[in-house]
């Protein structure tokens, strides 16, 4: 593994871990600023709990198991999608910069919902990455071009050796008459 993800893979982590750990203690000081998110998506996905606090814990602890294996390198690929799920409603219900009236809001707001976005476009670098592995979907498809041209060669080695076996067949009948 080379030194960039060992190092760079706990720093991406470190604010999901610590963000986690903070919905999970103390959900009620964001719950009020989800609400406006998590009321249409709690009515739509009947899975999910009603009521708000639940919903930022439950956000928080995927933040803090996710951003940890992250951190660690242990599944990072599902680890980086994880927390990128979870950023998405976070930044949406933390950082509504258009519906700030005071300037000097709605700039910090706007600064805090591009660092989210920022994030958010390592996170998915992060579960693009294969540490230099190929990925399974090149995996699968170099795997299945294999046997598509395993398959025509026993095809043709049937072919090959079924005429001659034909022909014989057809001179033995011929000649036991």
């Amino acid at each position: 593994m080379s030194l960039l993800r060992v190092a760079g893979r706990p720093m991406l982590a470190s604010m999901f871990v610590t963000g986690g750990l903070d919905s999970l203690r103390n959900p009620k000081d964001v719950a009020r600023a989800a609400e406006p998110v998590v009321q249409p998506i709690t009515e739509r996905v009947e899975a999910l709990p009603d009521r708000t606090e639940q919903l930022v814990r439950l956000n928080g602890a995927v933040q803090v198991a996710a951003g940890v294996m992250l951190g660690i390198g242990r599944m990072p690929r599902i680890a980086a999608l994880a927390v990128a799920a979870t950023l998405v409603p976070t930044t949406l219900a933390g950082h509504r910069f258009w519906e700030e009236d005071d300037p000097d809001q709605r700039s910090q707001q706007r600064i805090h919902f591009l660092k989210n976005m920022s994030m958010l476009g390592g996170l998915l670098i992060a579960a693009d990455d294969t540490g230099g592995s190929p990925s399974l979907v090149w995996r699968s498809r170099h795997t299945a071009k294999g046997l598509r041209r395993d398959a025509r060669l026993v095809s043709r080695s049937v072919r090959t050796t079924a005429r001659p076996a034909a022909k014989a067949a057809g001179a033995r009948a011929k000649l036991s008459r």
